[in-house]
This record gives structure tokens, C-alpha cells and sequence, in this order.
């Protein structure tokens, strides 16, 4: 948090969070049309959802922050969550990754011959959550999506993806690993050399500012701590009170009543883990990975399940509690809309891929 923070106060000081919302504010503005124009959240929202991209979630966290930081600045009621606020996070929420580089490092640790088999499914299940969530808060909002600007920026990305999917097939296992690998550590490496050479040309004190931004990851840190503890404890004692076992139990007696394939019960603890927490979508998914197979149907499954979504409850906590917002609107239901659609998309792309 201190680092990232630290670098992102070097960027504002240089004018390189507003040279992104310039750039970005075109599209933006239609999605968020209470945001001034070329206001500084748009800046801090292109980070986040670029650290998402690249599968980088510790800059994701500190960068998102951030963003929610500028726009409370702007919410009339600072108690409750705007509608920037609540359009942003359930972006955020959708997960759309371009780049699982730590799902696929976690199947090469436990010995899958196919690691990287995973890749194209999540990106079309985080895409699919994405576009979910987008379409939801739309239309709470009343934002109409086929204005041609959203348009334009929608089929941008997604032709994007789609070359992205093109060069991937192309590639065999190892060079897909070195890809993913290398663009992600490269993609963060290069925003940390161009912060600082902003920085160098606009001739301001980076250490200082450097500095200034640390210390306020550090109170930010501070500040979130009481939400996070609530929110580890009530994991903690879901998991180990039963009740999550309970459930599962139910739901596989519910699959073998209508004849469903039990290999989705399988790998479902990790898409109902994954909402709440993070580490422990990892510990499951690892876990089943071991049991059934890395390069088996629920394996698989269970790492895009695993890559489908983000951690609603943990980022509801982090986020509105870093800005004292008590009142989330609809946040929770959209999201779990959106990590619904995530879900659905990627039993879908487990027939097509691992079948």
C-alpha cells in the first residue's frame, strides 16, 4: 500500500494522473456522468483497472483506493455511496483479467502438463462478469450503453481480447507461461519508469513526493484494518463452524436429484469461496487441484472459477470502509449478479475447452 501509494503521489505531482483522464475521459464521461470532466479519479480508475488487467492485485488494491478517495471528494452525501462510486467498484468487482499469471504459477507448482488451458476461459468469464456488471449499474443509473462512444470503447476492448486469444492459440504451454509472465512483471516495471521519468520532467522532488504518498498508504492501511479483521473472522468462522460444508452438501444432494454433472460440485467451493475471500479461493482451488487432478475437468474448472470473478465482500469492506461510506446502495446485489454471470460463462467455457 505504502509503495504503490508513494508512486501514485509522484504521478499526480508530475500531471500524469490527469494526462489519463484526459485521454480516457471521452468514455468516461459517458459512464460516469457525474464525474467532472478530466476530474483525477478518472486517472486513479485507469490504474486500477490496468493493474486488474495484468493480474496485479497488489497494485490493484492501493490504486482502487485511491480512486474512491477522489471520488468521495465529490459525493454530496459522504455516507453513502455515489453512483460513480457504486459504477466503479462493480467494474472493479467484475475482475476482468487479461492475464491470471497467479493461477497459472499455482498450476505449475502442482505439476500441470496443460498450466496455461485456463487462460482464454478467463478472460472470457471476467469479460462476461464485466460487461454483466456494466449492463446492471447501466441501467440503475438509466446510462444508455449504446451511445457510440461506449460502443466504440467496448468493441474496442473487445477486439483486443480477441487478438489477444488469436496470438495466445498460437503460442505452445511454455511460451504462453513466458508470455503472461513477462508482460505482467514487464506492464508494472514500466509504470514505475515512466511515473519516475514524468517526474524527472516535470523537475519536482520525487523523494518528496515519493514520501508524502507512503505515508498516506500507510494511514490508509491503518484505517482499513477494522474492516478487514470483521471480515477475516466471519470467513474464518463460516469455515470452520460447517456451515460452508453444509451448503456444499446441500448442493451436491440438489445436483444428484437432477442428474447434474457432480464434476461442477467438485470445483464449485472455489466459485463460492472466491466472493468472500481471495487467499482462501486459493487454498480451495489448490486443494482440489490435488485431489482431482491439475489437468482434470474439475481442476480446470476450479481455476477459471477462480479467475472468473474478484472478492466482492472483501473489496465492499476495504473500499467503502478506507472512505467511511456506510450505505452501499445496491453494490452487494450487483456484484453477486456479476460474479453469477462469471460463474455461468465459465462452466460453459469448461465444456467448450476441457471436454
Amino acid at each position: 500500500m505504502a509503495l504503490f501509494m508513494g508512486f501514485m503521489s509522484i504521478a499526480e505531482k508530475a500531471g500524469g494522473i490527469r494526462f489519463l483522464s484526459r485521454i480516457i475521459g471521452p468514455f468516461f464521461s459517458k459512464i460516469f456522468p457525474e464525474v467532472p470532466k478530466n476530474h483525477p479519479s478518472m486517472g486513479h480508475m485507469v490504474m486500477n483497472f490496468s493493474a486488474n488487467l495484468m493480474g496485479l492485485d497488489n497494485a490493484a488494491t492501493p490504486f482502487g483506493i485511491k480512486a474512491m478517495e477522489s471520488l468521495q471528494e465529490i459525493n454530496p452525501d459522504k455516507t453513502k455511496a455515489s453512483n460513480a462510486q457504486l459504477m466503479f467498484l462493480c467494474l472493479h468487482a467484475s475482475g476482468l483479467t487479461l492475464i491470471p499469471t497467479i493461477i497459472i504459477a499455482d498450476r505449475v507448482a502442482l505439476k500441470s502438463a496443460h498450466p496455461t488451458d485456463i487462460f482464454i476461459p478467463c478472460m472470457i468469464a471476467t469479460f462476461v462478469a464485466t460487461i454483466a456488471a456494466m449492463t446492471i449499474v447501466a441501467i440503475r443509473q438509466r446510462i444508455n450503453l449504446l451511445q457510440p462512444v461506449i460502443l466504440f470503447w467496448v468493441l474496442g476492448i473487445s477486439t483486443v481480447i480477441a487478438a489477444l486469444i488469436y496470438y495466445i492459440k498460437s503460442l505452445d504451454a511454455q511460451g504462453v507461461q513466458l508470455f503472461s509472465t513477462s508482460l505482467s512483471n514487464g506492464i508494472i516495471l514500466l509504470i514505475f519508469l515512466l511515473i519516475v521519468l514524468g517526474g524527472i520532467y516535470k523537475k519536482i522532488n520525487i523523494f518528496d513526493a515519493f514520501i508524502d504518498g507512503a505515508k498516506g498508504g500507510f494511514e490508509t492501511a491503518v484505517r482499513i484494518i477494522p474492516y478487514l479483521v470483521g471480515l477475516l473472522v466471519a470467513i474464518s468462522l463460516l469455515r470452520n463452524s460447517g456451515a460452508f460444508e453444509f451448503i456444499l452438501d446441500g448442493i451436491k444432494h440438489l445436483f444428484a436429484l437432477l442428474n447434474g454433472d457432480a464434476r461442477i460440485v467438485d470445483a464449485l467451493p472455489t466459485a463460492l469461496l472466491k466472493p468472500l475471500s481471495g487467499s482462501g479461493a486459493r487454498a480451495i482451488m489448490i486443494d482440489t487441484l490435488n485431489a482431482h487432478g491439475p489437468d482434470s475437468f474439475a481442476g480446470n474448472l476450479a481455476s477459471v472459477f477462480r479467475g472468473s470473478s474478484d472478492t466482492t465482500f472483501y473489496i465492499i469492506a476495504v473500499y467503502f470502509g478506507a472512505v467511511g461510506i456506510k450505505n452501499t446502495r445496491y453494490a452487494v446485489t450487483t456484484m453477486l449478479l456479476a460474479d453469477l454471470a462469471g460463474i455461468i460463462t465459465a462452466i460453459a467455457m469448461a465444456y467448450i475447452f476441457f471436454t
